[in-house]
C-alpha cells in the first residue's frame, strides 16, 4: 500500500513538512518521492543535488540528502552522488 505523502505537501507538490519520528512509513513514502527527482544514470555534484532538493522541499535540503544517503535512496560513488537503483556498474580493476 503506498503511503499518501500529500500532509506533508503544498499545492504545488513541494515537500513543506517533514514527518515525525514516529512516522516512518511517512518518512520513507516522502524519500521515495524524492529519489524520483533524481535521474537513473546521472551522477549529481553534492551542490546540483541540493539545489534539486531546494527546488522541490522544504527549505532544509541538507537534511533532506542526508537522509536520502542514509536511507540508501541515494549512494555515493566517485564523489557523485547517484540514485541507488540506477549507478553505474563499478569498473573492474586494472
Amino acid at each position: 500500500m503506498k503511503n499518501n505523502i500529500t500532509a506533508f505537501q503544498d499545492e504545488h507538490g513541494r515537500v513543506t513538512t517533514w514527518p515525525s519520528d514516529r512516522r516512518h512509513a511517512s518518512q520513507h513514502a516522502v524519500l521515495e518521492h524524492l529519489r524520483l527527482l533524481f535521474e537513473v544514470g546521472v551522477g549529481y555534484s553534492r551542490a546540483e543535488a541540493l539545489a534539486l532538493l531546494a527546488d522541490h522541499a522544504l527549505p532544509d535540503s541538507e537534511l533532506l540528502l542526508r537522509e536520502l544517503l542514509d536511507a540508501d535512496y541515494l549512494v555515493t560513488q566517485e564523489e557523485r552522488l547517484w540514485r541507488a537503483d540506477g549507478r553505474p556498474a563499478p569498473r573492474p580493476a586494472p
